[in-house]
């Protein structure tokens, strides 16, 4: 072999140890990491089954910020205290940030004033004083319930009267679409009874009363998406009731409530773009993360709907959102 063969022979060994680093190793080109973000969603309920909108718009963000997702759901309805726990214990396990649905809004705001959070925190709804929290992302739900009792005072007479139902003024934001609702309603003159969910059959029991001998019709309110299911269900299981119900209005947007307005056996809801929420939650988590988010209050547009409206471009891209 002459001189110049064994030089061309070492060079293509030397060649073929570089490709080999090249593409098997990074002590040549070190490959950038990407970096992972863990983030807990804290539901304010013992299951996700309302929040389908809300988590296809925080999975897309996941997929877009690189963002780990998980959802936490109570194991007792109501419970404040685990749901602050579980806030600690989600931090303490690694999260880098977490998005807060309180389960009761007031009592979850008091919790956190007397806590240090090492990490930070996104709340679905008004923001508090907290600095901790960086965001709150809601709808006006004072405004919902106000365009709610307009609709019912567009619709129907105030000699009927309106029958309120919720699970509690006390859970999530009740109170503020309660206290827009009974505004609007008074404004139009009609009387109002408050049903709040005090035992299994509180609802039921209200609807089977109507249907006795010298009783009067009335129009019902759900101001929460459990109630509104909840009364949804015990109206649909009977035409009796139907019959004695002028008309079923709430607050929620799930694909069970849309059926029923579809149906006819809910006449209006209102809704906003919970797609948007949980997209915007995450984002703001990321950015929280980064230290480069500024106290903000976001308030998503809200809607009144009929059954009309559910084929129209506009409500579609929000009510039924893609993946």
């Amino acid at each position: 072999m002459t001189k110049q063969e064994k030089l061309l022979w070492t060079l293509l060994a030397g060649v073929l140890v570089i490709l080999f680093l090249l593409s098997s190793t990074d002590l040549i080109i070190k490959e950038k990491k990407t970096e992972i973000y863990p983030v807990s969603v804290i539901i304010g309920d013992t299951s996700d089954d309302y929040y389908v909108n809300f988590r296809k718009g925080a999975d897309k963000a996941a997929v877009e910020y690189n963002v780990d997702v998980s959802f936490i759901t109570l194991y007792e309805k109501g419970d404040v205290n685990q749901q602050i726990e579980l806030v600690q214990r989600e931090i303490g396990d690694g999260a880098s940030a977490v998005v807060l649905i309180p389960v009761k809004s007031v009592e979850c705001v008091k919790r956190l004033d007397d806590m240090v959070l090492n990490s930070p925190a996104v709340m679905l709804g008004s923001l508090p004083p907290n600095d901790q929290v960086g965001s709150g992302i809601s709808p006006d739900y004072e405004e919902e319930g106000r365009m709610l009792g307009q609709a019912i005072a567009a619709e129907n007479s105030p000699d009927i009267p309106v029958w309120i139902f919720t699970e509690g003024l006390e859970f999530g934001y009740n109170r503020e679409s309660y206290d827009g609702l009974v505004s609007a309603l008074s404004e139009a003159g009609f009387s109002m009874n408050l049903y709040e969910k005090k035992a299994e059959n509180t609802f039921r029991e209200a609807i089977e009363g109507m249907v006795y001998p010298g009783s009067k019709k009335a129009v019902v309110a759900a101001i929460d998406v459990r109630s509104l299911d909840e009364t949804a269900d015990i109206i649909s299981g009977s035409p009796v009731y139907g019959n004695v119900i002028e008309g079923l209005y709430g607050i929620g947007s799930t694909t069970k409530l849309l059926k029923e307005l579809d149906n006819e056996i809910i006449k209006g809801l209102v809704v906003s773009d919970q797609f948007d929420a949980g997209y915007m939650s995450i984002q703001k988590a990321v950015e929280a993360v980064h230290g480069g988010l500024q106290r903000t209050q976001i308030v998503l547009d809200s809607y009144y709907i009929r059954k009309a409206n559910l084929r129209e471009s506009k409500f579609e891209r929000i009510l039924y959102p893609i993946d």
